[in-house]
């Protein structure tokens, strides 16, 4: 059994590739009690020797000099993706522990290499699917489960991002370096739907090109994908999401939407980490009740009372007694940058926790980057096969 003293060990931080979100994401981490930032690699931006002046920290020349430091038990990659396989090796091969951003790897084969040598070495190799630790996946994952609103039917989530910081020569573009939009950008909502859904198949998938319209791009870039996905099967039912990624909006008007429907109503979820929710639903007073208690503090709006001859109400051939046609307005005070800063505190508390105390339970696993992968590159694949 662990002691006090050693549970609460510092635990050094490297990082590799310090960039903007990399700093972001490293000041929230080092918010962790007994986290040090140790050493910096793989970077001469800006941002990394600023951030090594700040904390104190060293900026070597090699990665391999950061992952044979003594001093650093985590490793933290936020490099491009074609590069996630590599590092991430390097490091657990040096018996470190990894966090990636996502995805987290180009394929899921390089993607189980990593989670088995992790493993076999008794290591971490977490992907970065903060989503799960919003206060609002758990909610709706209740709400799911619990059937407030009846069966969940079908869901749909549209990113209609800004492409102005992607120049024609951004590895963005570049299928060999980030994978394709639905490998690079999708995972993290692929992981939310299987968190709330389960497993999912990929039905359909597509892919758009954008007309040639600069010189200084060879291929045509890729800008717009979309995907299909069944959940459920035939005993629980099934349900298909759809999901729409598109990177062409100024940056002003970067937004995204996701909506479910179940039986008795639907919520509309806003911002690509949902803070926001529009609930509209027909109720009773049990259902009421239940669905106040899970979004404390949201705005009721009464859109109409449902008496007499009115009730019961009927759909999809089933009978069910409603008081009022509601709608719940939940999160629309809170800031999004803060709570996107929060989850990365809990995401990191959450694995290093685990260093500590080996059997922990983690909301993030190894499989959840690995089965996004999965997804993502399924459609991908589907979405090769339908264009020329």
């Amino acid at each position: 059994m662990e002691t006090n003293a050693s549970a609460e060990r510092e635990i050094g931080l490297g990082v590799i590739g310090m960039g903007g979100f990399g700093l972001f994401a490293v000041q929230q981490f080092l918010q962790t009690p007994h986290t040090k930032l140790v050493a910096i690699a793989g970077s001469k931006r800006e941002e990394a020797i600023v951030t090594a002046k700040r904390f104190g920290a060293e900026q070597l020349g090699s990665l391999e000099e950061l992952v044979q430091h003594p001093g650093v038990d985590v490793v933290y990659i936020a490099t491009p993706p074609f590069l996630h396989y590599e590092q991430a090796m390097l490091a657990l091969n040096a018996g470190k522990h990894v966090i990636c951003e996502k995805p987290l790897a180009m394929n899921p084969e390089q993607g189980k290499e990593m989670v088995e040598t992790a493993r076999a070495k008794g290591l971490l190799m977490v992907t970065n699917l903060m989503q799960r630790y919003n206060p609002m996946f758990a909610r709706i994952k209740h709400l799911i489960d619990k059937k407030l609103l009846g069966e969940f039917l079908h869901g749909y989530f549209e990113n209609y991002a800004g492409d102005e910081g992607l120049s024609p020569e951004h590895w963005f573009w570049d299928r060999s370096k980030s994978g394709g939009i639905f490998i690079e950008h999708g995972v993290h909502f692929f992981d939310m739907f299987s968190g709330w859904l389960g497993d999912g198949v990929v039905k359909s998938a597509q892919v758009v090109k954008r007309p040639r319209s600069n010189a200084r791009t060879s291929d045509l870039i890729e800008d717009q994908v979309q995907a299909v996905v069944e959940y459920g099967d035939e005993t629980s039912g099934k349900k298909l999401v759809n999901f729409y990624h598109g990177f062409t909006q100024t940056g002003r008007m970067d937004r995204q939407e996701m909506r479910l429907l179940f039986e008795r109503g639907d919520i509309t979820l806003f911002e690509w980490v949902p803070t926001r929710m529009i609930m509209r639903c027909i109720v009773d007073e049990e259902t009421t009740r239940a669905l106040l208690d899970l979004f404390p503090g949201a705005q009721l709006n009464v859109t109409a009372n449902v008496s007499g001859k009115d009730r019961p109400l009927r759909g999809r051939h089933k009978e069910f007694d409603a008081y009022q046609q509601i709608e719940l307005r939940f999160g629309f005070g809170d800031e999004k940058q803060h709570l996107y800063s929060e989850l990365l505190r809990l995401m990191f508390r959450d694995q290093v926790s685990a260093i500590k105390y080996p059997d922990t339970h983690r909301t993030i696993r190894e499989e959840n980057g690995l089965y996004s992968l999965k997804t993502a590159t399924e459609a991908d694949q589907l979405a090769r096969q339908t264009i020329a």
